[in-house]
């Protein structure tokens, strides 16, 4: 199935709003790790965390099911196909890797948030952990978006086959 091009394009722009919101909000994240690590104030540490998880929740993890989902469809219902090209497989299962490492890592987050809250303590240890988290998550999405410009060449077995016929 092949979307006719007016809903294509706003298919491809929730996909791309979505997927570059994503990286952006992990920037954010990022910036609040490093601030909280560079930080010799307990206050500043604790509210970090807060921060942290509510950016996680509300933005991070939906912009990143929204860019799952908006690649789902964008390569179903387009001439790439999503078993066709290794490029969108590897951008489909690099995104379902950086998803379900994200939900994980946010049970630790809201755990951490919710110590530094209730009981003030503060978790450098726990905030180095964020630093590689999210660090490592801001590499895989540029990898992603890397291979979203580039499209390197490359056809699977069945987009093979599907060229054959």
């Amino acid at each position: 199935m092949v979307m006719k091009p007016a809903l294509r394009k706003i298919a491809l722009t929730v996909h791309i709003t979505s997927s570059v919101g994503w990286l952006g909000a992990v920037v954010g994240f990022l910036a609040l790790v490093v601030a909280a690590l560079s930080s010799q104030e307990i206050k500043t540490v604790q509210a970090v965390w807060i921060a942290m998880e509510l950016t996680g929740w509300f933005a991070i993890v939906p912009l990143a099911l929204i860019s799952l989902l908006s690649g789902l469809v964008m390569s179903l219902c387009t001439q790439w196909g999503l078993l066709k090209h290794y490029w969108v497989l590897f951008k489909l299962l690099l995104t379902i890797l950086a998803i379900t490492v994200l939900l994980l890592n946010m049970q630790t987050v809201s755990f951490l948030a919710e110590v530094a809250n209730d009981t003030g303590y503060t978790d450098l240890g726990g905030l180095w952990g964020e630093l590689i988290h999210s660090g490592g998550g801001l590499l895989v999405l540029l990898v992603i978006t890397i291979l979203s410009v580039y499209k390197p060449r490359g056809l699977t077995r069945h987009g093979r086959h599907k060229q054959n016929r």
